[in-house]
């Protein structure tokens, strides 16, 4: 499982991990992943007044692992930051920044600047220094009207959220929550304690929580997740258009996924939540009080599907300003997953639908962010037995479970009629894992795998360096390769490449806005674009060339398969609505026909998760999900980031709009 490598990197800028010790001059934080332990932060206060912090975690062999030391005025406010050590990817960290004589001078991995102040301004290192949310708070709290210019942009505002006590009896304290807007797509909330320090910064993935009080994170948690609740169903209602009448769409070009053919000049009526009727122009007959709208020559598509997603917070709005009306989420916390499914279904959070797998790992140091183990066969049968009694329709197997407990858990999923994906398992090739039963694979780089055999140990980030330094060397049309190719079309296994997350990881540069997120970086919040900008995998001497070549070998595989006949899915495990754009255009790139590509994303996901009665295309009796885009994506994929207007479920939403209520440019 992964949090988008976009979430990483804010949960960088914004978050620390650490723990507390009776020395007052030290506290320490402990990092929390799913709600298990996962690392350390310290912060040290000398007597000169100078911070110096750690920073460490591991996540499955990634991680962080920082030293840094800022220096404060009297407002709180930055003057001096150095930052050494390494970033979640392993690549070296060397950031500095300094205030002085009104200038302030930045230069780190992915920046280099300087500016003359005349106000006030605040400094947020791009190496993600966790306590840094605390200090910004804190300075926030002593600024006029509770507003700072932020560097190298942007703005930061604070609201007081509320308060609570943690502990009991004599530990007992009082913790105030403040909500800071200008970091991200939505408010960040940091915990304060009664000297205005940081006490936690919590979230259904990733939390820090002062050292003895980890127990109360999850309280932490309630209590923000309710606020961010009712600001979500602020926003439904003020968003959503659901009309209460006949809705005639005319004059669109309605692009058929099944023949690849678009077809113009035709009208759409929706009633409700369904399509009633299609046809040309002027031969379908509109009722006298249906609300029309001009399509004007734009394609009207059926709504977009992401089939390898993980749901969090804003995620919704972003899926569905950029079209996606459907996703496949294959790994989260499956108690928050399901409230937003319920929300989403109850109307109370704008949102795609949305298909589940469940996520399992085994134990171990490189276990997945989950609270879901599986070692045994009986931990398996009730773990199978809980996911399709609450409505999953498959299990999603990760890197750490046993060689020999998967033929078991694909048997027992198979059972109970679910279906079975995963990472391939440590220590397990993608035809053994194949061959035990598995209906698909996710990830390209396990494809790769496959053929190093010197590769066993799978759960650490070999798993992408190996297939960066060596893919290009592989030669797709070896008869190993070709006999691969013919075991997954035999057993007619499904193939979800993501090959967007992997092309960045081996192409991105630092200082350079990552390939993924170039084309639509300046729309997106200050804070959010500086996340891009970090590069991807560190590079070995004389490998740039190498990891570019291993890039474009991902594409050719992902058009081997297709040339094939392997059906794929396309996926993102990367930032909502616009990581499938990017799919999709690597996936013209790789030499897939764009009308083939839409065809990918629409009625085939809908085949894929067992939904084309419903869904995938655009048809009378089929649930009202569209997208209207200005211009023809059939002969230039790129133009599917155009979205003029996009329904879901029979609702009316204006991309423009939604994109604006998270502080996107449309």
């Amino acid at each position: 499982m992964r949090r988008s490598w976009l979430a990483i990197c804010i949960l960088f800028l914004l978050f620390g991990s650490s723990v507390m010790a009776q020395d007052p001059a030290q506290r320490r934080y402990t990092v929390l992943i799913m709600g298990n332990p996962a690392g350390v932060q310290t912060t040290r206060v000398g007597p000169d007044g100078e911070h110096e912090f750690t920073f460490e975690y591991n996540d499955r062999g990634r991680g962080p692992k920082l030293h840094a030391t800022i220096r404060l005025n009297e407002r709180g406010l930055p003057v001096s930051l150095t930052a050494s050590g390494n970033d979640y990817l392993k690549a070296e960290v060397h950031e500095e920044f300094t205030w002085s004589d009104s200038v302030a001078r930045w230069q780190n991995n992915g920046e280099r600047g300087e500016r003359k102040l005349a106000s006030p301004a605040f400094y947020l290192s791009l190496s993600g220094i966790p306590e840094e949310l605390g200090l910004l708070a804190a300075a926030l709290l002593e600024a006029e009207d509770q507003r700072l210019t932020l560097l190298p942009e942007g703005e930061a505002s604070l609201t007081r959220a509320g308060e609570t006590f943690v502990g009991e009896g004599s530990r007992k304290r009082r913790v105030v929550a403040y909500e800071i807007s200008g970091l991200s797509f939505a408010p960040v909330t940091v915990w304060m304690d009664e000297q205005n320090q940081l006490f936690a910064a919590v979230d259904s993935w990733l939390s820090i929580v002062r050292e003895g009080w980890e127990k109360d994170a999850l309280r932490l948690l309630e209590i923000q997740d309710a606020a961010a609740a009712r600001r979500t169903f602020a926003t439904a209602r003020a968003l959503t258009d659901k009309p209460d009448t006949p809705l005639a769409i005319v004059n669109a070009n309605v692009f058929e996924p099944a023949s690849g053919r678009t077809r113009p000049g035709l009208t759409v009526l929706i009633e409700g939540n369904r399509i009633v009727s299609i046809g040309a122009d002027g031969s379908v007959k509109i009722p006298a009080n249906a609300r029309r709208i001009d399509a004007r020559g734009r394609t009207l598509l059926p709504g977009l599907w992401d089939m390898h997603a993980h749901i969090a917070p804003t995620d919704g709005i972003l899926n569905i300003a950029a079209g996606v009306t459907s996703v496949r989420d294959l790994a989260n916390d499956n108690e928050a997953l399901l409230e937003i499914k319920r929300k989403i279904e109850a109307g109370e959070e704008i949102g795609p639908r949305i298909v589940m797998r469940g996520f399992m790992d085994g134990r171990g140091p490189y276990a997945g962010p989950t609270k879901v183990f599986v070692d045994t066969e009986e931990e398996g049968r009730a773990t199978i037995a809980s996911y399709k009694k609450r409505g999953y329709e498959g299990i999603k197997i990760y890197s750490s479970i046993k060689p020999e407990l998967v033929p078991t858990l694909i048997r027992l999923a198979h059972e109970a009629g679910l279906k079975v994906s995963g990472h391939v398992p440590a220590f397990m090739t993608a035809q053994q894992f194949v061959e035990a039963g598995a209906d698909e694979l996710q990830h390209i780089n396990f494809v790769f795998l496959n053929f190093f055999d010197d590769v066993k140990d799978t759960r650490t980030p070999a798993r992408f360096v190996s297939v960066a330094e060596r893919g290009a060397t592989l030669d797709l049309h070896s008869e190993r390769v070709r006999s691969f190719v013919q075991l997954l079309k035999q057993r007619k296994v499904i193939v979800d490449p993501t090959v967007g997350v992997f092309y960045a990881m081996f192409t991105d540069r630092p200082g350079s806005v990552s390939s993924n997120y170039a084309a639509i970086a300046d729309r997106l919040p200050p804070q959010v674009r500086r996340g891009f900008l970090g590069g991807g995998l560190p590079i070995p001497e004389g490998m740039d060339e190498r990891y570019k070549a291993s890039a474009r070998a991902l594409l050719d595989m992902v058009k081997l398969l297709y040339d094939a006949g392997i059906p794929i899915v396309a996926g993102t495990d990367g930032l909502a609505g616009f990581a499938l754009h990017r799919e999709l255009e690597l996936y013209v790139e790789a030499g897939i026909p764009a009308p083939d590509v839409l065809r990918i994303a629409t009625l085939g996901a809908a085949r894929v998760a067992g939904r084309d009665k419903e869904l995938g295309s655009i048809e009378p009796g089929k649930l009202a999900d569209l997208v209207l885009v200005d211009g023809d994506p059939a002969s230039r994929i790129s133009d599917i980031r155009r979205t003029s207007l996009v329904i879901k479920d029979g609702a009316v939403y204006d991309p423009a709009a939604l994109y604006k209520s998270i502080g996107v440019r449309p």
